[in-house]
């Protein structure tokens, strides 16, 4: 089983307690059931028979995690309970038991594979639907790319194989994963820019994992405009900067933070803690289109902890993020696009 290879995980996490404020889900539910510690007890109840993949229950719980891995960033012990959720939704799949709504879903993302390209050189930028449906972030993205004075072609389409990995498709991720692969070939990029930090994540450790080798480098576009040297005329001001979930705890990138001091942002502290997650989910990908009552309470979490919601300028990094505390949680957001791009 996929969950074999968290064996640290599973026999300890189910023991401590050490991150349960950590955990989003866990905080705004107030269920045990959603805190890192009992879903790998529960996962332990695997190997004992005291649980299956027939309990609905123990599988709802699993997808309704939010992948942040805060946990995982901030254990002492390094377990990735994180890794160990992953693993089990993919155990999930392969036993039949995913639920209906998750097949449904799965099925739809196998199905969005085909991309176009716009524009020359070998220069890339792909923006991916999520991104695409904010009108706002894409056309700051663009101005971006174009300030960086660099020949580039715009590259759209469906999924790349991120949201069916998160979803334990991890056969059907590969498969999207080798097309894309092939088409970026196929174009002769050489430099591949992406705004969306789960697309980031996906073609810089997602694709070494299935064993897919780009013949490109990726940048986030916080690292691109760096690395370009884009020239800004205008100071950000004070900004409150939302930590990514991909950017920091799965991929430990500093990149937005070096552009927010190209930025000259006066950056100040959210919450009351720099460990938790405020990104309604991001690192589920899709937690929005199975639990979306969940995402509305998490936003309203993040927006109880503004020191003054309708003045506070939040900066993140995902439109997926920005859509959802402008929509509930009623912040005045932007994402880096959008504040980059007003400074130029």
């Amino acid at each position: 089983m996929h969950i074999d290879k968290y064996e640290d995980a599973i026999m300890n996490c189910r023991f401590c307690f050490m991150c349960r404020h950590l955990s989003a889900i866990g905080n705004v539910r107030f269920t045990e059931v959603d805190t890192p510690r009992v879903r790998a007890a529960m996962i332990y109840g695997l190997r004992t028979g005291t649980n299956s993949f027939e309990d609905e229950d123990f599988v709802d719980a699993l997808y309704r995690s939010d992948l942040s891995a805060c946990c995982r960033r901030n254990c002492v012990n390094g377990y990735d309970e994180n890794g160990l959720c992953l693993a089990a939704r993919a155990d999930a799949v392969e036993a039949g038991h995913a639920p209906e709504a998750v097949k449904k879903l799965a099925a739809q993302y196998a199905k969005k594979t085909g991309w176009t390209a716009t524009g020359k050189g070998d220069v890339a930028y792909f923006l991916d639907e999520t991104t695409a449906a904010d009108k706002k972030t894409a056309d700051a993205a663009k101005k971006l790319m174009t300030a960086a004075k660099a020949p580039f072609k715009t590259i759209t389409g469906g999924c790349i194989g991120k949201a069916l990995k998160v979803l334990g498709y991890l056969g059907e991720a590969k498969v999207s994963a080798e097309a894309f692969a092939a088409f970026l070939k196929a174009e002769g990029v050489k430099t591949l820019v992406v705004s969306n930090p789960a697309a980031f994540d996906a073609l810089t450790k997602d694709y070494p994992e299935m064993g897919i080798k780009l013949g490109c480098k990726v940048y986030c576009i916080s690292g691109y405009l760096v690395a370009s040297k884009v020239a800004f005329r205008k100071a950000a001001g004070e900004v409150y900067y939302l930590a990514d979930d991909f950017m920091r705890n799965y991929d430990g990138c500093a990149c937005p933070e070096k552009l927010l001091k190209a930025l000259k942002a006066v950056n100040k502290p959210f919450g009351t803690n720099d460990e938790e997650t405020y990104c309604c989910g991001e690192g589920a990908v899709v937690l929005d289109k199975l639990y979306p009552d969940v995402v509305k309470a998490l936003a309203e979490y993040v927006a109880a902890r503004a020191d003054d919601p309708k003045k506070d300028r939040i900066v993140v990094l995902s439109a997926y993020t920005k859509k959802y505390l402008a929509k509930y949680g009623k912040l005045d957001v932007v994402t880096m696009d959008e504040l980059a791009a007003s400074c130029l």
